[in-house]
């Protein structure tokens, strides 16, 4: 039996025309949306989802093209452009009762919590990112031999067809060598949570991709037109990073400050998957920022 959120209702909530999402929600309280990041699906929340839910509405529902969600095509309107995906999360928690909720995300679920919080200032309350640069940002950092550590975004930034085949050719291989080289702590991630990852990312290969390719394109776009007009994010934010930045040749807090005036930058001692290694820490640093 595939592993889940102990004490969570699981359902499955309509959020646009022909796309749904798999959604885990506990607790009662001011509502909470987390979202994950690569290669893992909602479970990576299972240790904060847990401590939060005691005196909050916990919602942590896989994205689409991951985990039990619906999987559109990349061709439909909207495609995987965080834009989509996020208002995705805002039509979630709409339908769940709650027109206003705080928002945290790992990883690629922070990149479309960055998106909700642009696009939707009036129902994002308090904004966390974990992990993570703003697409437009990563993309700038990104040159010379340091851009070798994130080869993946260039091969899933090709055009249809070579990188699906490619990955889907040694699909556990390919996501288990993320799990494997970005964590700190192995014993974090449990086999059967590891299983469950690798079966879902096996199974969802062309839609993971076209996540990663919208950020090589229509994600661009959108951070550089919002950058343009001086769009920033109103509400008080949290960025949890590791110290990769100053390796890179970047100062990550000076780069997210440009995007969130009320900005709390606060670098984690440990591997990529915080909230599976260092929960404590990502449980405190959301109680704070719940509290700003």
């Amino acid at each position: 039996m595939a592993p889940v959120i102990p004490g969570f209702e699981y359902r499955r909530i309509a959020v646009t025309d022909g796309v749904s999402l798999n959604v885990a929600v506990g607790g009662r309280g001011a509502p909470l949306v987390l979202l994950h990041g690569f290669p893992q699906t909602h479970l990576m929340w299972r240790h904060v989802a847990v401590e939060l839910a005691a005196d909050h509405t916990v919602i942590c529902p896989d994205l689409r093209g991951y985990g039990a969600s619906d999987r559109p095509a990349e061709s439909v309107a909207g495609g995987y452009g965080k834009r989509t995906m996020a208002a995705d999360v805002v039509a979630l928690a709409g339908a769940l009762g709650h027109e206003r909720f705080a928002l945290a995300g790992h990883d690629r679920g922070a990149l479309v919590a960055f998106r909700a919080g642009l696009d939707h200032p009036a129902a994002v309350t308090h904004l966390a990112c974990l992990d993570v640069l703003p697409t437009l940002d990563m993309w700038e950092v990104m040159r010379g031999a340091s851009a070798a550590v994130g080869f993946h975004l260039y091969l899933m930034a090709q055009p249809p067809g070579l990188p699906e085949r490619m990955i889907a050719a040694s699909a556990d291989d390919f996501f288990g060598h993320f799990l494997d080289l970005w964590i700190g702590n192995p014993a974090a991630i449990p086999p059967d949570v590891r299983a469950a990852y690798l079966a879902a990312c096996r199974s969802a290969v062309p839609s993971i991709v076209a996540d990663y390719r919208a950020s090589a394109g229509v994600d661009v776009a959108h951070d550089q037109a919002d950058r343009a007009a001086g769009t920033v994010l109103r509400m008080p934010v949290s960025v949890l990073q590791q110290d990769w930045g100053a390796a890179l040749g970047y100062d990550a807090a000076a780069l997210w400050r440009a995007w969130a005036p009320e900005l709390r930058h606060t670098t984690v001692d440990c591997g990529h998957f915080m909230a599976e290694e260092a929960p404590d820490v990502v449980v405190a640093a959301l109680r704070e920022l719940l509290a700003r």
